[in-house]
C-alpha cells in the first residue's frame, strides 16, 4: 500500500502568504515544505492562525474570479491551440489568489508510469497536496476520511475502475471534483455514473490531448486506400513495375461522425488536402460558423444516413454512449456512397461490426480502416483479419511514447491550479450523456 503523501512546495516567500492568509480550515491537515526542510504542520485544535476574510472552501465557491475572467470562453483544452500555463503562472506570482487546497486521491496503479507528474511530483502546485494512491476503497486508509479529500484522479490503469468510483465516492463524499485520464469515461460507466453531477460533483477529462496524432493516422488511412498502397506493396515484393491510375484526396468529401476535438482536428488537415468536409453532431449550432466545416448535420438516422450517402471518406469518431452503441449500422451502410472508404478511431461499439463486415464483402464499401473494435485484441477467428480491403492497427494510433503521461500533465499544471484560484475547469464532462 503506497504511504500517504503531503507535498506543497514553492519558494519560501510564498509560505509565509498562505500562513498570513490562514487559508486552513479544519479539514486542511497539511505540512509545508521547501525542498526537503519542514517548516510548518496544521492539525484541527493543535495550531490556529489569525482570522482572515480568506480561508480555503470545500464546496463554496469563490465570490469572484480569482484571475482574468475573459478565459471564460475557453472551455475545453486543445494541445495545438490553447495557452498553456497561464492558471500555474498566476498562482506561482500570486499565492494570494488562492481559494482552496486541493486534497487529491489518486485512483489508479501504483505502476503506472504515466501518472508520474502526479505520484513522482515533489513540485505539484502550491496549495495542493497528493493524499494517497490506490485501485480499491481498502486501499485508502479510513483515517483520510479527515483530511476531507475534494479531488479524485482517475487513471484507465485502475482495474475495474467502473465498480470502484462509487464505492469511493461514498467513502469519501467531500470530493469535489473528478478528473480522468482518457478522453473517453466509458470505462467507468455504470447506473451511479449519472448520480455524480446530481450530486453536484464536477467531472473533467483528457479532452484534447490525443487529436493531433489521431488526425494524422486518419489522413494515412484516406492515403493508404487513394494510392493504393497494398498493390504498391505487393508490386513491390513481387519486384513488378506496373503503373496505374491513383486517386486525389482534393476534391473528395470527408464525412465526420462526431465533430467534438478529434473531429475538428481531423477537419482541419482534411481542408488543407482541399477536402469538402461534412459533420455529424448533437448541437450543430456549435459549428454554424466553423471555417473548415462545410455543413453539418444534427444526430439521427436521417442525418448519418445523408452523410454517409455524400461522403467519399467517413471517419467515426464518436464517444461509445447508450445512445451511439450501434449507431453506424446496416442502414447507414446501405446508405454509402460507391467506393466510399469507412474510417473507425472513436469506440469499436458505436459500429455494427457485422453489418460492417457484410459491406466490404459486398462491395458496398471500398475499404477500411479501424483502430477500434467491439472487442479488444480483436480475436484471431474474426473476418477482418483476412480481408484485403482492411487496414488494422491494434487501437494505438494516438499511443506516442508520452502522449499519456502529457495527459496527466494537463491535470497538474492546467487544471489544478484552477481549482486551486477557484476558477472553472477545463474540459467538463457531462455524466449523463457519457462525454
Amino acid at each position: 500500500m503506497a504511504p500517504s503523501v503531503a507535498i506543497l512546495t514553492r519558494t519560501s516567500r510564498i509560505v509565509p502568504a498562505l500562513v498570513r492568509s490562514s487559508l486552513v480550515s479544519n479539514c486542511d491537515i497539511g505540512k509545508f515544505s521547501i525542498g526537503s526542510k519542514m517548516i510548518a504542520s496544521v492539525a484541527p485544535a493543535q495550531q490556529h492562525f489569525a482570522p482572515s476574510t480568506r480561508m480555503y472552501s470545500l464546496s463554496t465557491p469563490a465570490s469572484k474570479r480569482a484571475w482574468d475572467p475573459s478565459l471564460d470562453k475557453y472551455k475545453y483544452w486543445n494541445r495545438e491551440e490553447s495557452t498553456k500555463g497561464t492558471a500555474s503562472l498566476v498562482l506561482d506570482m500570486s499565492p494570494d489568489s488562492v481559494q482552496k487546497e486541493a486534497r487529491v486521491l489518486c485512483l489508479a496503479s501504483l505502476d503506472d508510469a504515466a501518472n508520474a507528474p502526479l505520484t513522482k511530483n515533489t513540485n505539484l502546485p502550491f496549495g495542493s497536496r497528493l493524499l494517497h494512491v490506490g485501485t480499491t476503497p481498502t486501499e485508502f486508509p479510513d483515517s483520510l476520511v479527515d483530511e476531507c479529500p475534494n479531488v479524485l484522479f482517475v487513471s484507465p490503469s485502475c482495474p475495474h475502475a467502473r465498480l470502484q468510483l462509487p464505492q469511493i465516492l461514498h467513502k469519501f463524499p467531500s470530493i469535489e471534483w473528478i478528473h480522468v485520464r482518457s478522453a473517453g469515461i466509458d470505462f467507468l460507466e455504470s447506473d451511479e455514473l449519472p448520480a455524480v453531477t446530481k450530486k453536484g460533483i464536477v467531472m473533467t477529462n483528457a479532452k484534447g490531448q490525443f487529436s493531433s496524432s489521431l488526425a494524422e493516422y486518419v489522413m494515412m488511412a484516406c492515403s493508404y486506400f487513394a494510392k493504393d498502397i497494398p498493390r504498391l506493396l505487393k508490386q513491390k515484393g513481387a519486384k513488378v513495375w506496373h503503373d496505374f491510375d491513383i486517386e486525389e484526396l482534393r476534391g473528395k468529401t470527408m464525412g465526420i461522425v462526431g465533430y467534438g476535438d478529434i473531429g475538428r482536428a481531423t477537419a482541419k488537415l482534411a481542408s488543407v488536402y482541399g477536402m469538402r468536409v461534412v459533420a455529424l453532431r448533437r448541437n450543430p449550432k456549435k459549428s454554424e460558423f466553423d471555417p473548415i466545416c462545410d455543413e453539418v448535420y444534427g444526430t439521427g438516422k436521417a442525418s448519418l444516413q445523408t452523410l454517409m450517402s455524400v461522403s467519399d471518406y467517413v471517419v467515426c469518431s464518436a464517444p461509445s454512449t447508450i445512445e451511439t452503441r450501434g449507431m453506424v449500422n446496416a442502414d447507414a451502410f446501405k446508405a454509402s456512397k460507391p467506393n466510399q472508404v469507412f474510417i473507425n478511431m472513436g469506440r469499436g461499439p458505436v459500429v455494427d461490426e457485422e453489418a460492417l463486415i457484410e459491406s466490404l464483402r459486398n462491395g458496398t464499401l471500398k475499404g477500411a480502416a479501424l483502430d477500434v473494435f467491439s472487442m479488444e485484441p480483436l480475436p484471431e477467428e474474426n473476418p477482418l483479419w483476412d480481408m484485403e480491403n482492411v487496414l488494422i492497427s491494434p487501437h494505438n494510433m494516438d499511443k506516442t511514447a508520452t502522449f499519456m503521461h502529457e495527459a496527466t500533465e494537463f491535470f497538474v499544471n492546467e487544471n489544478l491550479p484552477r481549482f486551486i484560484l477557484g476558477d472553472y475547469l477545463l474540459n467538463p464532462v457531462d455524466t449523463e450523456s457519457g462525454y
